[in-house]
């Protein structure tokens, strides 16, 4: 029986990436915890399974399904964070990753015709969707510089008007739901499709992403299975180590000055689901044969 709580928050994100990871990663402001990703691949597949993320980014799934004897296959709409993406294989190959993987350039809504060849062979599609254009990247306060006001960096994911992160909500649902379709397509009978997702907050009003997140997934074809959460904030000497952001923490604030009981997100929802269909015949389910 898998547990519902997953203490995935102990090391901080720079920690779990420090050598793992080639250093211009962190350029990318809505990268998935290394160990989310593994703990998810650790329990939903086996060695020589495959693995694909439609939205892979800097290709942290890719890396740890490598690092675990998985294959691993992803799409990415940003040129620069698919080349990075490749570059982190790369390392991870380099440091003894047993599995094989690789990395398309290309829009995840139309993912069946870009991975044809691996229509119904994934044990697993782990991903997440984009949070809007731009997270809260990495900050510079007064408090630490010294100097008036918030400097912010490393925080837009695309200054690309077309990609999913710049729509509306309508929007954004709309492709991540076709991007669900064509990934239900690569998984096998039974296989699993795992997505880290967490409320958003839009002008002060709470975004319930999970929950519309689990109504698509459904209209995809994929059979709602469990909810887990994977903590973000660390658990020792019987109290949580907060991992919350500035703006987390800034905004929790303001709520409360307002009279808005504003809590800052300690974990992101894990929504698991399974493909029950018959695959399409003639294809086995095994990993990918060749690296890119």
């Amino acid at each position: 029986m898998t547990a519902s709580v997953w203490a995935t928050g102990q090391r901080q994100s720079r920690v779990q990436r420090r050598g793992r990871y080639v250093p211009e990663s962190m350029r990318h402001p809505g990268k998935m915890l290394p160990s989310i990703a593994s703990k998810v691949i650790e329990t939903y597949t086996r060695p020589g399974e495959l693995v694909v993320d439609p939205m892979c980014g800097i290709g942290t799934s890719l890396v740890e399904a490598v690092h675990l004897g998985r294959h691993a296959a992803g799409v990415e709409y940003e040129e620069g964070w698919a080349r990075l993406a490749v570059a982190n294989l790369a390392h991870a190959q380099r440091q003894g990753a047993s599995g094989l993987g690789r990395v398309v350039a290309g829009d995840a809504r139309n993912i069946a015709a870009l991975l044809p060849d691996l229509l119904g062979r994934a044990a697993l599609v782990l991903t997440s969707p984009p949070y809007g254009a731009a997270t809260h990247g990495h900050i510079r306060s007064s408090r630490d510089s010294g100097q008036p006001g918030v400097r912010k960096w490393n925080h837009h994911y695309s200054s690309n008007r077309a990609n999913l992160a710049h729509q509306s909500l309508p929007t954004l649902l709309e492709g991540f739901g076709r991007i669900l379709s064509g990934s239900a397509r690569l998984l096998r009978t039974g296989g699993v499709a795992a997505i880290t997702v967490r409320p958003y907050r839009v002008k002060g009003e709470l975004i319930d992403l999970p929950g519309h997140v689990q109504k698509i997934a459904s209209q995809a074809g994929l059979v709602f299975a469990d909810r887990l959460v994977c903590l973000l904030c660390g658990l020792g000497d019987g109290k949580l180590i907060n991992r919350s952001s500035f703006f987390q923490l800034h905004e929790a604030r303001k709520g409360w000055a307002r009279g808005l009981p504003i809590h800052a997100s300690a974990h992101e929802d894990l929504l698991i689901f399974r493909k029950q269909t018959r695959p399409p015949s003639g294809l086995a389910d095994s990993g990918v044969r060749e690296q890119e």
